[in-house]
Formats: structure tokens, sequence, C-alpha cells
């Protein structure tokens, strides 16, 4: 895991600012209140990293793809007057660079007939056969449409309403209900869901 690039240069661009430990953040009605960009990194960071990792292939990606996400936050840091909206922020940061990405992306991936290993025997609460169901899971996920494949990490890996999915990526409710179904039909229709269950 990296450390973020900007959590050294908030403290060099704001040195009036006093970082306070974790564990002294300011909080207001439950919620905390962070006193610098860096003291949020720290709480925070493997929080948005989960969810950075949730919207790419690889923990590399999802490292860069925070990397920026926190850039464009440490941006605005002074604009951002409510500081319980630092997460969803961020969040539409991630969404918004990853699809920019998808964008740009020249078609480098290609999928195949035969999976590499062969798929393990279910049955039972062994741990190996519930990592091979979360890897199809994931693998499953991967296939969705980018658009359909955000929403899906949003309202169940993130554990978002419609609504707060609807308003990170700027869509209406309606939009993410039909996205959503669609999205669930796929996955169960997925063959290798299909042998894992």
């Amino acid at each position: 895991m990296t450390t973020p690039v900007c959590t050294s240069a908030s403290n060099a661009a704001a040195p009036a600012r006093q970082t306070l430990p974790h564990s002294r953040l300011r909080s207001t009605g439950g919620t905390p209140t962070y006193p610098s960009f860096s003291s949020y990194v720290r709480a925070r960071h493997s929080v948005l990293l989960r969810t950075a990792r949730s919207l790419t292939a690889n923990s590399s990606d999802a490292e860069d793809l925070l990397q920026t996400a926190l850039t464009k936050t440490y941006v605005a840091w002074e604009r951002i007057e409510d500081h319980r909206a630092l997460d969803g922020y961020v969040r539409r940061a991630l969404v918004n660079t990853r699809t920019s990405q998808w964008r740009k992306r020249k078609v480098d991936e290609f999928s195949c007939e035969e999976l590499p290993e062969p798929e393990p025997v279910p049955g039972g609460d062994d741990p190996a056969e519930q990592q091979a169901l979360h890897d199809a899971m994931w693998r499953a996920i991967m296939k969705l449409p980018d658009r359909q494949r955000a929403m899906v990490v949003l309202r169940y890996y993130e554990d978002l309403s419609e609504v707060q999915t609807a308003e990170v990526l700027g869509v209406s409710v309606g939009t993410v209900k039909s996205a959503v179904s669609r999205a669930l039909g796929k996955l169960r229709e997925d063959p290798e869901l299909g042998l894992v269950r």
C-alpha cells in the first residue's frame, strides 16, 4: 500500500493548521470534522482504497485511482465546508476518474472461453470454497458494463441507498433501479456463478 502523495503537501501548504491524531478528531453530531487533509487521509484511507479496489481490476490501479481522487480532493479542500460530505466527494471523484479512464482506454483486454484453473467443487463452509465463490462473483461483476458495475459496487459493496448511488453518479433514482436490476439479472445468468452455487 502506498502513502498518498498529498499528505505531506497538505502539511507544507498549511503550516498554521495543527494536525491532530485520529483519536482527537473534532466531532459535530457524531460526524468527525477533520482539522487537515492529512488527518482525513489517515482516518479514511483504507475505506477509500476498498472503494477504489471495487472499481478497478487490480490493486495497483486502485492505488493510482485513489491517488488521483485524493489529489482532486486536496485541491478542493478549502471549498468543502461540510466534512460529512468528504467521503461522498472522494467517491464521486473516484467514479468520475474511473469513467474517464474507461472512455480513454484502448482495448487491450481480451476475454477467453476457458478459465486457466478448474472450478472448485461446491459445498459446505470450506474457506477455499468461500474464496472461490468470492472470486467468481468478482469475475462476474467485472464482466458487467462499466456503468452497471459502478452502480452494483456502490449499492451492494459500499451499501449506499438508491438515492445516494444516484447522487454519486449524477443520475436519476429510476436509472439506478433499472440498471441495477439488469445487472443482477446478468449476474443470476452468469454460468460461472451457477457452478459454485
